[in-house]
């Protein structure tokens, strides 16, 4: 098995330590234009091998011939957002990037399996999907699974209870459209609504859209890396075991929750092929409008794309 990941800044040399040492692949490569970067990151991840206690090598490399035949990839490169800026702010330049990233692994792995974290999320798997010509099935967001991540370390924190007794689902775009469903939420089995007010609901479900513009107020010069990173490593776990984990990812949608033709967050069953099916749940009234309000969204801003 061998996982490369696009990208040796913050979140991508995070989730090749993360992937090395799970030792989900004999090899991670760690491709950046950057020279010296990805090579001086991947030794030094390398060398923490004999600590961690794990056997996976890490290399990194300017170019994609290293990385030829990869089983998985994950794609991190772009520029990230400052404060002020909204994740669509970043669509021209990084939609250059991710073509011309994708244009190389395509060519080098023709069977590798796209896992895509470059924002803007959504539209950006779309810009993968058209310039690989791969199956939808093998392009992947990561979003939701970062997104509920997020939602249930705020619901921990305001009821100071583990973050494992909480089950929840974060599903539309990744962005301030996003869907959090509270009705769907349990903690240790028992729904929210038995454990806080709808005031403590709406403050906590604003918190979560905001989220990831709450990190980069506070790093100024930055934006998240070891959650996304998380977030990523559990995708690219759940596809080289083949666990066919129910997790909420950007999918392609032709037609599943009345959308078609749309990136956008739904719960998927990830597994050895990708995207092995989109899970339908029920959604009331006012979910699916703003499900449909968050695709729109996304539909709008691929609308400003030339590809």
């Amino acid at each position: 098995m061998k996982i490369t990941v696009v990208g040796a800044g913050h979140v991508g040399a995070t989730t090749a330590q993360r992937i090395a040492e799970k030792e989900l692949a004999n090899q991670v490569v760690l491709v950046d234009i950057l020279e010296g970067i990805p090579q001086g990151k991947a030794l030094d991840q390398w060398e923490s091998a004999p600590v961690e206690g794990f056997d996976t090598r890490v290399i990194g490399t300017n170019g994609y011939e290293e990385a030829a035949g990869s089983d998985v990839t994950v794609i991190t490169a772009g520029i990230a957002r400052k404060p002020g800026m909204s994740r669509d702010d970043l669509l021209a330049t990084n939609a250059k990037i991710v073509k011309t990233v994708t244009e190389s692994v395509a060519k080098h792995s023709p069977n590798t399996i796209l896992v895509l974290v470059s924002n803007p999320l959504d539209v950006m798997c779309y810009v993968a999907l058209k310039t690989s010509g791969f199956d939808s099935k093998r392009v992947v967001g990561m979003a939701g699974i970062l997104d509920t991540a997020r939602y249930r370390s705020f619901l921990a924190m305001e009821l100071n209870v583990s973050v494992r007794d909480i089950q929840a689902i974060v599903m539309g775009g990744h962005g301030d459209s996003m869907v959090p469903l509270p009705r769907y939420t349990t903690v240790a089995g028992v729904p929210l609504e038995q454990w806080m007010d709808q005031a403590t609901i709406d403050r906590i479900v604003d918190r979560t859209r905001n989220g990831g513009a709450e990190i980069v107020k506070h790093l100024k010069t930055g934006s998240a890396y070891y959650a996304p990173s998380a977030a990523a490593t559990e995708m690219v776990e759940a596809i080289v075991r083949d666990h066919r984990r129910v997790l909420p990812c950007a999918a392609w949608l032709t037609g599943e929750y009345g959308l078609s033709d749309v990136y956008v967050g739904v719960p998927v069953i990830l597994g050895r092929n990708g995207v092995e099916k989109v899970v339908e749940i029920s959604l009331s009234g006012d979910e699916k409008a703003a499900l449909k309000e968050s695709a729109d969204h996304v539909k709008g801003t691929m609308e400003k794309l030339s590809l």
